[in-house]
């Protein structure tokens, strides 16, 4: 199925007490690029997530966003720092011995004291709440392919329709291109005649063919046409791959765009010169839907 590679995603969920929010979202490019943002201390979440999101996303510039708040705060354990309690201690009845005063040290007082008090936040299980953020991630996936999904859908309407625009012009192409020779032949022979009807020289027929020849050579653009319909199938199977097909359909849209160069080239004829504008125009319009196919 044909993917856009601007797509956004996105899951707002509570899981074991964690309130966890994950955004994804795309844009071109020619590559897969991740680029993600977690909260600080969740940064071991970052290669998990990039090797989730590639294993069904290949190519564009995806940035995953990251929220993560506990509604039930984990247990924290709290000691007391003994040694420095005791040096504060001995400081203060240093100070009422020396200076003959009140030794008042209250355990309230003691406590606002600088690192009395060590809080140690429990751990947190990693592997749990990785689980917890990709099973997020994964809704926020789905709604993001669905996305790609459905705009990768409508350029492949959008470029079937060009190209079958393109065919009917080719198929133009295709019948005009031989009248262009037959033509040629009557202007020459037409030309011929003015030139010489003021004397009586027979015109030399073998002579007007091989001019003729070598014009419907010059001008001959079969080849061209046929590979360029084959170019179109191939572009048509492309369509209707399951696997990513961007770069595929981008170097097939090259070839066909150097094959009506080519017959630009060859015609002589301005209305043939006008539907091969008409055909690059369209050729165009499709590179540009193509460079958003994944």
């Amino acid at each position: 199925m044909i993917r856009s590679m601007t797509g956004f995603g996105r899951c707002e969920t509570t899981i074991n007490g964690r309130e966890i929010t994950v955004e994804i979202k795309s844009v071109n490019h020619r590559y897969f690029e991740f680029s993600c943002r977690t909260p600080r201390g969740y940064g071991f979440l970052d290669d998990r997530l990039k090797s989730f999101v590639n294993s069904q996303v290949f190519r564009g510039k995806v940035d995953v966003f990251v929220s993560i708040t506990s509604s039930d705060e984990a247990p924290s354990e709290v000691t007391v720092n003994h040694q420095l309690v005791s040096g504060y201690l001995n400081a203060m009845k240093e100070i009422s011995d020396t200076y003959g005063l009140e030794n008042d040290a209250t355990v309230v007082s003691l406590s606002r004291f600088p690192d009395v008090f060590t809080i140690h936040k429990a751990p947190e299980d990693e592997e749990q709440i990785t689980a917890d953020v990709l099973s997020a991630a994964q809704t926020a996936l789905d709604s993001f392919l669905s996305m790609r999904e459905a705009e990768g859908a409508k350029m492949k309407a959008d470029v079937l329709s060009r190209a079958e625009t393109i065919l009917s012009i080719v198929a133009e192409v295709e019948v005009r291109s031989p009248q262009t020779v037959t033509e040629y032949e009557n202007r020459l022979l037409e030309k011929i005649r003015q030139t010489l009807s003021d004397n009586d020289v027979k015109i030399d027929e073998q002579r007007v063919l091989t001019e003729v020849a070598v014009f419907s050579d010059k001008v001959a653009v079969a080849e061209e046409t046929v590979r360029l319909r084959s170019h179109f199938d191939q572009l048509v199977k492309f369509l209707e791959y399951d696997e990513p097909v961007g770069r595929k359909i981008d170097f097939i849209i090259q070839e066909m765009n150097r094959e009506a160069n080519t017959i630009g080239s060859k015609v002589q004829d301005a209305e043939l010169a006008h539907m091969v504008v008409d055909i690059k125009s369209e050729i165009e319009k499709i590179r540009e839907q193509v460079q958003n196919i994944e």
